[in-house]
């Protein structure tokens, strides 16, 4: 039987008090909502959920007799089969399903489809969308379903930035204070906007780069920065990536998309090439250590060079990796969160 929960939807946080403790979650819909404890537990149940991925039978009963439907209106292969991956570790039943072939190509609504969902007893919605809120909408008017952003629009895309945080964490042992630097389309990007909260809440420096054109207008004015308190606050921007670089931690350069290339944003490919590819020659300014990220797919050769995209500084394979785990933990706690489970994570 369900315990009751209160829905942890949430409006755009970063200011107010942040103690460190965490609360209950049915949804995770973005990042800006979380509270730093939140984003630790969930990286520290990665953790655990890593070490069963390393076992010979990855395999636990954690989530046995419980339904997760993926509904994914856009093309996707490392978040689409991540999850599923995922919620078959954890012994759920788990549903793949595409607006191609079902009865969203007869005309029927989000809302709807998300009902006949729910009155069908699923207890997990991984939902990826084109546009923006959808997940929010869905978690508002769906009470007995937990539901996880896959990616929605232009706005948030908080698994793989969780999924990012527990890399670089992973790989040099903090987050607080470090310097990240996000290249390339931040403006369009869903992955660099949850990727700033995640960062920001736990303590690290960003510095958002790329032209001028694919930065968000708000950050780029004076007059449109945020209050001293906001979390976001202290992230930067800077248009030349040979200044940004300098010290840099973590380098994670943006996928540029085609509509972006033809779309009057920038005055060449070459242009940009020259002045915001991540190369070999560049990341000797950062640090001797630094990490390079990429959320995938990647067009080597424009946003990264191939040698650094294949080369020791790189996570980019681990990233992927560790996207299974993070959405094995994220399963988990809406799981316990919202009354579908009560056991904790089973050990063998």
């Amino acid at each position: 039987m369900r315990r009751s929960h209160p829905a942890a939807i949430g409006t755009a946080a970063g200011v107010g008090p942040d103690n460190g403790e965490t609360r209950p979650r049915q949804h995770v819909l973005d990042l800006d909502d979380f509270l730093t404890g939140e984003i630790a537990s969930v990286l520290e149940n990665t953790h655990a959920m890593k070490e069963v991925l390393k076992r010979d039978i990855k395999k636990v009963p954690t989530l046995r007799g419980r339904v997760v439907v993926t509904l994914f209106y856009e093309a996707s292969t490392r978040t689409r089969i991540s999850f599923e991956e995922a919620g078959k570790v954890l012994s759920a039943d788990v549903i793949n399903m595409s607006a191609s072939g079902s009865s969203v190509e007869k005309g029927e609504s989000l809302l709807n489809t998300g009902l006949t969902l729910q009155a069908m007893g699923v207890d997990i919605l991984v939902i990826r969308h084109p546009h923006a809120g959808a997940p929010n909408f869905l978690a508002r008017h769906l009470p007995r379903v937990s539901v996880i952003n896959a990616g929605d629009g232009l706005h948030a895309h908080p698994t793989q930035a969780l999924l990012d945080l527990f890399t670089v964490q992973e790989k040099l042992g903090c987050l607080a204070g470090l310097k990240v630097v996000i290249v390339g389309d931040v403006l369009h990007s869903r992955v660099a906007r949850s990727a700033m909260w995640g960062f920001a809440k736990m303590g690290a420096n960003v510095t958002l780069c790329g032209p001028g054109t694919l930065l968000p207008a708000d950050l780029l004015r004076p007059q449109g920065r945020l209050p001293a308190d906001h979390c976001l606050a202290s992230v930067k921007v800077d248009t030349n990536l040979d200044r940004a670089i300098q010290g840099a931690d973590v380098v994670m350069a943006l996928r540029l998309q085609s509509e972006r290339q033809n779309g009057g944003f920038l005055p060449s490919i070459r242009e940009y090439i020259r002045r915001w590819q991540v190369t070999e020659s560049r990341l000797t300014s950062a640090k001797p250590n630094a990490l390079v990220m990429h959320p995938g797919p990647m067009n080597e050769g424009i946003e990264i060079s191939s040698g650094l995209a294949h080369g020791g500084s790189s996570v980019i394979e681990e990233q992927v990796t560790n996207g299974v785990a993070v959405r094995m933990a994220l399963l988990y706690q809406v799981s316990v969160s919202h009354g579908i489970i009560d056991t904790p994570i089973a050990r063998r």
